[in-house]
């Protein structure tokens, strides 16, 4: 049975005393690390919590974060990792819909009222830990119980928590065991934020593998690449921004990275400057291309070997269906397949997609179908080799820096201010981070840009307030049925991109 016990059972069995984790200088074996979060299950299992209760962890990445990713599973409990640079009342949000019953808090961040118990990192994270007696990891645990809640960005106020069991995450870390070689000399690079499942990605098959997390609390590329020469890190994920601050750091000071055999990246669209800088800059290593939603867990499709495909049409693709997993291309009137070649959704099955959205049912039917298929949204056709190609979004979602953000939140900050009559939210094609937030404003009265991003960043995180709006004095256009054509607006910006998706 495949709980969050078995990997680091496995680990313990085959590489006691490698090394489990760095971060920061501290480094733990195998043996201290399971003695770590056996104390951590005994400790919290002395709360006196129900099996399923939420408990919360937000702050940057750290060992102690990892300890939790697997301890709260592990006790019979669902982790609720929080995006942390979320504005405090979109954090409080998140905090009373998962009914967190105690929060690890890692900085100055909101407490929430119905949690019962704060801990702060690291001292009193320190002294719960050590009040604990060590305990069985999974004991009592099946398999199809929930083991995390991953929170999506918001369309109306709060996100949604896509529901992720035992089975669900550690199938995504053997689908991507079967692409890549984990073995005991991995020394995976945790610089992706771990309150996303990307962050999160490998860190199962590492353990698995009796392999090495080397983990960066927060993304900067000169430390990135200084740990990548230190600890002579093997394989990475970075969301396109980070590679191509990266790429950039590495061309300004070289440092040695011939260590590097494996480098991945997803969560936003990627140009094909930025691959071939990345192939420049790590000229030994395998680049993969991984695309999936927070809903899968996140691997739906991979593309290995993408530093040979740089010349071909096969370098837009984002690669065939992972190992285990189905994909379908649907059109959405009529559900049935389309031909090769021909748009349509996207369609997922496979063990590591959610179970559904956390007290939502209504909205989990939705991008569920009869059979089980998951809807992802985005529009795109297959090849005659099942090569996934994107060429839109149906959720009106845009992707910047790795982050999703919906337009309608965006536009809900935006329209709040009383100066403005209609607004229209986009994503627009950036080269650093891939989409760029992107407003158009109709003005009543008198306002600044300025005064409008302003008035955002007081009611929106940082990564969500648009880049740029355009104000202007008439109408947006709209349809005959008084419908927004918010594609007017937005593909002036895109005419010379060939799809809707930036990089793709």
């Amino acid at each position: 049975m495949y709980t969050f016990a078995a990997p680091l059972e496995r680990a313990l069995a085959t590489n006691p005393h490698g090394v489990a984790v760095v971060c920061q200088g501290r480094e733990y074996t195998y043996d201290q690390f399971a003695r770590r979060v056996r104390k951590l299950v005994g400790a919290l299992r002395g709360l006196g919590f129900q099996p399923g209760d939420r408990v919360g962890v937000v702050g940057p990445n750290s060992e102690r974060y990892l300890e939790l990713y697997f301890a709260v599973p592990c006790a019979g409990l669902v982790l609720v990792p929080v995006n942390w640079r979320l504005s405090n009342p979109e954090m409080l949000a998140v905090f009373e819909n998962a009914g967190i019953r105690a929060l690890f808090r890692d900085g100055d961040f909101p407490r929430p009222e119905g949690a019962e118990h704060l801990f702060d990192l690291p001292d009193e994270y320190e002294q719960f830990l050590e009040s604990g007696t060590e305990s069985a990891l999974g004991e009592g645990v099946a398999e199809d119980d929930l083991a995390a809640l991953f929170y999506t960005s918001g369309t109306t106020g709060v996100g949604k928590g896509a529901m992720h069991t035992h089975r669900g995450l550690l199938s995504s870390g053997m689908n991507f065991a079967a692409t890549w070689p984990f073995r005991r000399d991995t020394r995976w690079l945790v610089c992706s934020p771990m309150f996303h499942t990307g962050g999160t990605l490998a860190i199962t098959a590492t353990v698995w593998a009796g392999g090495t997390n080397v983990i960066l609390p927060v993304f900067h590329p000169d430390h990135a690449l200084d740990h990548i020469e230190q600890y002579k890190i093997t394989h990475t994920l970075m969301v396109p921004t980070m590679l191509a601050a990266a790429v950039r750091a590495q061309h300004e000071r070289a440092r040695d990275v011939s260590s590097m055999k494996y480098v991945s990246h997803g969560a936003s669209p990627i140009s094909i400057e930025t691959l071939r800088a990345t192939h420049a800059a790590f000229p030994g290593a395998e680049m993969l291309h991984v695309y999936g939603t927070t809903e899968t867990t996140p691997i739906t499709t991979l593309l290995p070997n993408e530093d040979q495909l740089l010349d071909t049409d096969l370098v837009r693709s984002c690669g065939q269906p992972a190992v285990g997993v189905e994909v379908r291309v649907v059109d959405t009137i009529t559900e049935e397949d389309v031909p090769k070649g021909s748009s349509g959704e996207i369609w997922v099955r496979s063990q590591s997609v959610m179970k559904g959205y956390w007290r939502k049912p209504e909205e989990t039917a939705e991008v569920f179908s009869a059979d089980g298929w998951y809807r992802t949204g985005d529009l795109g056709y297959l090849d005659e080799a099942a090569h996934v190609f994107l060429v839109d979004r149906a959720k009106d979602m845009i992707v910047t820096g790795g982050e999703n953000v919906y337009s309608i939140e965006v536009e809900a900050a935006v329209s709040s201010h009383p100066a403005v009559g209609e607004v229209a939210v986009f994503g627009v094609p950036d080269e650093r981070w891939g989409e760029a937030v992107y407003a158009v404003v109709y003005a009543l009265k008198p306002v600044t840009e300025e005064e409008l991003i302003a008035h955002c960043k007081e009611r929106i995180a940082g990564y969500k307030v648009p880049k740029q709006i355009e104000i202007r004095s008439k109408d947006l256009p709209k349809s005959a049925a008084g419908k927004l054509l918010k594609r007017e607006l937005r593909d002036p910006h895109w005419a010379n991109q060939g799809s809707q998706v930036s990089g793709s």
